[in-house]
């Protein structure tokens, strides 16, 4: 189980300056997450240059301390404010603001605190009991398996965004053409260069995910204006009394049941590429409420209202890290930005990653540990103070982000056609927010395309360019190909009324 690695890698936290990293990541974490529109993904893409210098597995740490620590950060803000720090973080402000509004603002943030932290324990445990098997799975794999993983991963992200699939296979193919731009690995040829040298190396990762992420989302704050949160219930939560945290914290274990069914949740959506942690927060939320026996006292105050959706919101990182560790294919948003960081690194996506570089991924896991039970701590002490960076004004928060972004992409090489990189792909991903386009598939294509090609030329080359019968010929190939297919006719597969067919039969 790896069990002598992992526990290096604890033992490894605590020495030299590794610690540092962490404990910076889950402040960073904790700040992004309480103000609204920022979250995990930005503070992420706004690291990748930073992470530049660091040693892989300190790397590891700090991004591992942002993963972890987001979430909790964004509940306190909904709790106290009304107001989300993050997507998942919206059902928690059903009952916690209420809880706030009746002078349980501590209770409240004690037990999202506490679900938090278990959650991502459970989540942790879950992806820990996968990898041993999952390393089994991946000496099968060759290189049309790596291939067909890359499709299966597109297919699933484009369908599992309702209503969106053609935008999301648009947004796939905006990604391939990105990746593929410059000299093809196998001819020599250049491609969508428009004669300019400085795309023949390809359109740089680092620049292409800060401005994805980072710059996008900071032209949506700033064309929104204004404070981060609304004055009314600043000035509300400033007067609240943060009181009976403990009694939040036992509300969690007399409460077991939710927190294990949340977690449980949270795992299992995690795990599957493209939902993440809003839909796993709004599921685990309404089948708590559906099946309690005081469902009415839902959206009313009811503390299972809090634990339930901070539960599923924290074991996603562990379930969205299965598909990310075994196969290359991020689960959500952030651990899409957090393969740029491997990337960089040197450390290539893919199966082979869980064979190649145990240490860093089982760093991770000790960072996400540790992250999920300090930003709980750290988020009960500075909670009042974290809320007051809410009231910072965008047109102050907008500058800064963005500086020390296109810095950061500068200083990485010293090209300012880096810069202008992020600055041309920052607006198109705000016009994919703006327009409702989903950025992930972008993200994985373009992330995953440069593998997906070689996997392909390899197989041409392997099968004397019989390539679908050489797949055909291979088992796992055939699941995979049967899969996709799958994949790709679920959502009409889901229209068609079952019900009324299987009355017309009989």
């Amino acid at each position: 189980m790896g069990l002598d690695v992992l526990f290096d890698a604890f033992v490894s936290v605590f020495n030299g300056g590794s610690l540092t990293f962490l404990i910076a990541g889950v402040l960073l974490g904790l700040t992004f997450g309480v103000i609204p529109g920022l979250g995990g993904t930005t503070a992420l893409a706004l690291l990748i240059p930073v992470t530049y210098t660091l040693q892989p597995l300190d790397a590891m740490y700090l991004a591992g301390g942002v993963m972890g620590a987001t979430s909790f950060g964004g509940s306190i803000s909904a709790i106290l404010l009304n107001t989300p720090g993050t997507a998942p973080n919206a059902a928690t402000t059903f009952d916690g603001y209420p809880l706030a509004r009746q002078g349980k603002a501590g209770m409240a943030i004690g037990a999202s605190a506490t679900a938090s932290a278990m959650g991502g324990l459970i989540g942790l445990f879950t992806l820990l009991l996968f990898i041993p098997v999952a390393r089994e799975v991946v000496l099968s794999f060759g290189s049309a398996e790596f291939f067909l993983l890359t499709i299966l991963g597109l297919a699933a992200i484009a369908v599992s965004v309702k209503g969106k699939l053609l935008r999301g296979l648009l947004a796939a193919c905006i990604g391939l053409l990105l990746a593929f731009t410059g000299a093809n690995q196998f001819t020599g040829e250049t491609r969508f260069t428009g004669g300019i040298n400085y795309l023949w190396d390809g359109i740089p990762l680092v620049p292409a995910l800060t401005g994805l992420f980072a710059i996008s989302q900071m032209i949506e704050l700033a064309l929104k204006g204004g404070a981060v949160a609304d004055s009314e219930a600043y000035s509300e939560a400033k007067n609240m009394k943060i009181t009976g945290v403990s009694e939040g914290v036992f509300a969690v274990f007399k409460h077991w049941p939710v927190l294990l069914r949340g977690s449980l949740i949270g795992t299992i959506i995690g795990a599957i590429p493209g939902l993440g942690g809003t839909v796993a927060a709004f599921l685990s939320y309404s089948s708590t409420a559906q099946t309690a026996k005081d469902r009415d006292t839902f959206g009313k105050g009811n503390i299972k209202g809090v634990i339930a959706p901070e539960a599923a919101n924290n074991a996603k990182d562990g379930g969205s890290l299965i598909p990310t560790v075994a196969f290359g294919i991020p689960g959500s948003a952030e651990t899409a930005v957090f393969l740029g960081i491997l990337v960089l690194h040197g450390i290539e996506p893919g199966p082979q990653i869980l064979l190649q570089n145990e240490r860093e991924i089982y760093g991770l896991i000790v960072a996400l540990t540790v992250s999920a039970i300090g930003a709980s701590l750290l988020g009960l002490i500075f909670a009042r103070v974290l809320v007051l960076i809410t009231r910072i004004d965008v047109n102050i928060v907008v500058p800064v982000v963005v500086t020390l972004s296109l810095t950061g992409v500068y200083v990485l090489e010293g090209r300012m056609a880096d810069v202008a990189v992020a600055t041309i792909i920052g607006i198109v991903g705000y016009l994919m927010i703006r327009f409702d386009y989903p950025r992930l598939t972008l993200v994985i294509a373009f992330v995953l395309g440069e593998i997906a090609e070689r996997s392909y030329h390899q197989v041409r080359l392997i099968s004397d360019d019989n390539v679908m019968g050489y797949m055909l010929g291979r088992p796992i190939s055939v699941i995979l190909i049967l899969a996709t297919i799958i994949t790709f006719f679920l959502p009409a597969m889901r229209k068609i009324p079952w019900s009324k067919l299987k009355r017309s039969a009989s």
